[in-house]
């Protein structure tokens, strides 16, 4: 589903894509989206694209559980790496991916859109600034999922099936994380209050713990809440109103009576993301790749620890 969002926009962001890989199951919809990308290759094995010297970079945009494997394969085959989030499907797997990356000297990204929304950098480098201390924080991103409907009725599907790292926390709740930590760091501590149904959580509550403040997170893939975030400090406050990923319109209100809405989003949710990502591959700027991947395997850390202590634990996790 995410290729085809954001596959037929690559070209202009200044990706060229070259080949489409998939199943040997799937090769009518892989050549659907090739012909639909102007792609030359097309491959039922992801090995084979890997080989492909026409390729450079791959994208790797399967089930959670299959991303280690994809990137860890494309990065011995000496290619870069955009990875759709998460990372892999615990924080080990993650840190294993940017061992290999530092090592062969690879670009590795992981494709999760917050940080590199305009409105984001608005409210961390400019916003926070302006409303004082910060006392209480709160991040909602909840978005009742088609996929529940079949869970409900009995029906596993990747989005909430353990074996294949699904959940809440390790899909929406990735986007939550990363606002909150994006724009203040490691927290002292951090408990997932989850709601769990057959192995897996649907929903559930993070709580962060700051010096001087308290950060709570809703992931919810069982039910719909008002999408946004809160943000109170002494001299006024920052109320933004969409997902996490999307980071939407930013009203800043302020103590003395002061209103302002701004909005710089792009008019493409994934644009900022894969035109930092060229940039960096076109200036050969590791460092900053690098420095990006650190932010992604503290999110990683963080983000699974909670989820194993609350109870819901991956294959992965007993390797």
């Amino acid at each position: 589903m995410i290729a085809r969002m954001v596959g037929p926009n690559m070209a202009s962001w200044g990706v060229e894509v070259t080949a489409v890989a998939g199943t040997p199951t799937t090769m009518d919809q892989v050549n659907e989206l090739a012909d639909q990308l102007g792609a030359a290759g097309r491959y039922g094995d992801y090995h084979d694209l890997i080989a492909d010297p026409e390729v450079d970079t791959v994208y790797v945009a399967v089930p959670n559980f299959l991303h280690y494997a994809v990137t860890e394969a494309a990065i011995l085959g000496g290619k870069d790496v955009v990875c759709e989030k998460p990372l892999a499907s615990n924080e080990v797997e993650a840190a294993r991916l940017a061992e290999l990356a530092k090592e062969h000297k690879r670009f590795l990204w992981e494709a999760v859109v917050t940080t590199r929304q305009p409105n984001f950098k608005l409210v961390r480098d400019e916003l926070l600034a302006k409303i004082g201390t910060i006392k209480a924080v709160s991040v909602n991103y909840s978005q009742y999922s088609s996929r529940y409907d079949a869970f409900r009725a009995g029906e596993v599907l990747p989005a909430f099936d353990p074996a294949k790292a699904g959940g809440a926390i390790m899909d929406i709740g990735l986007y939550t994380l990363t606002y909150t930590i994006g724009l203040f760091g490691e927290p002292k501590a951090a408990k997932y209050y989850a709601n769990i149904e057959r192995g897996i959580d649907t929903s559930g509550l993070v709580v962060m713990e700051y010096d001087g403040f308290t950060a709570t997170n809703v992931c919810a893939k069982d039910s719909n809440g008002a999408l946004g975030a809160t943000i109170q400090g002494t001299d006024g406050w920052i109320k933004t109103f969409a997902g996490a990923n999307a980071c939407g319109p930013v009203t800043l209100h302020l103590n003395d009576g002061t209103e302002e809405v701004i909005d710089r989003a792009l008019p493409i949710m994934w644009e900022g993301e894969f035109r930092e990502f060229v940039a960096q591959q076109n200036e050969g700027n590791l460092e900053e790749c690098y420095r990006q991947l650190d932010e992604s395997l503290l999110v990683s850390r963080i983000q699974n620890t909670i989820r194993r202590e609350a109870g819901v634990i991956f294959p992965a996790d007993q390797q």
